[in-house]
């Protein structure tokens, strides 16, 4: 074989290694060798899985969703012009309560039309996350729990603890609240509720019960959202032209 040949056979190898090594990668993370591309699509996902890990890093074998991830994306949301709305997806257990509270506060604080799907379950810091949406859906199997803050390691045992505990349970409390329909002696109730918990203080609210408290505005899936998703858009996009005539 000449040097020629040699040359023109060898960038065809490593297309070829290259085309394999990316079929092996989505095989691990994905099971399957084909994603299912959507078109360029006017809606941005936000998914929250697992346990949000907020300042400290928790083990490679837990399955995280890290907040310094999410706000990079939030923010793009808000600049991006592309983008008109934003589904978050939620099957999580809790997490760090500041960077469950920030994520929150900055879905809240988009001026785009945003809604929610608690899809398995939206637990602990992931309920005011559930609620920080314009309007929220929740499966008729996933569940909410509702629980006290807790804090895990080192503690200092003195008032200022508990004080500081109280201070951030109020935040929690008063942002709940202001972000959905239930009143907050019933979401306290909840909170503190004994006997409903195997191991802890607190409640574990299924979708139906969600609604009912006025925590979760409609039980739904995945169709429901999209269409109450585009409805906002629309009427976004209408009242906009509206102020552009006046």
């Amino acid at each position: 074989m000449t040097d020629y040949q040699q040359n023109e056979t060898q960038p065809n190898k490593d297309h070829q290694q290259q085309q394999q090594s990316s079929i092996v990668q989505k095989i691990q993370e994905l099971g399957q060798t084909n994603v299912a591309q959507s078109p360029d699509s006017n809606i941005h996902v936000l998914p929250v899985i697992g346990q949000i890990e907020g300042h400290i890093q928790l083990p490679p074998k837990n399955k995280t969703t890290k907040y310094e991830h999410l706000i990079p994306q939030i923010i793009a949301v808000e600049q991006n012009p592309k983008v008109e709305g934003l589904i978050v997806l939620l099957n999580t257990v809790g997490g760090d309560v500041e960077a469950g509270l920030a994520i929150a506060e900055m879905i809240s604080s988009l001026s785009k039309p945003t809604v929610s799907i608690v899809l398995g379950g939206g637990h602990s810091i992931g309920v005011p996350i559930a609620v920080a949406t314009d309007y929220s859906f929740i499966a008729e199997t996933a569940t909410m729990t509702i629980h006290p803050i807790r804090l895990t390691g080192l503690v200092i045992g003195v008032p200022q603890t508990f004080e500081y505990l109280d201070k951030m349970q109020e935040r929690v409390i008063s942002f709940v609240t202001r972000h959905s329909i239930i009143k907050p002696e019933k979401f306290k109730e909840l909170m503190f509720a004994t006997g409903n918990l195997t191991r802890d203080i607190g409640t574990n609210v299924v979708g139906e019960d969600a609604v009912k408290y006025g925590l979760i505005n409609e039980i739904g899936g995945v169709y429901q959202a999209m269409k109450k998703l585009n409805e906002m858009i629309e009427k976004q996009k209408d009242e906009r032209e509206k102020q552009v005539i006046q």
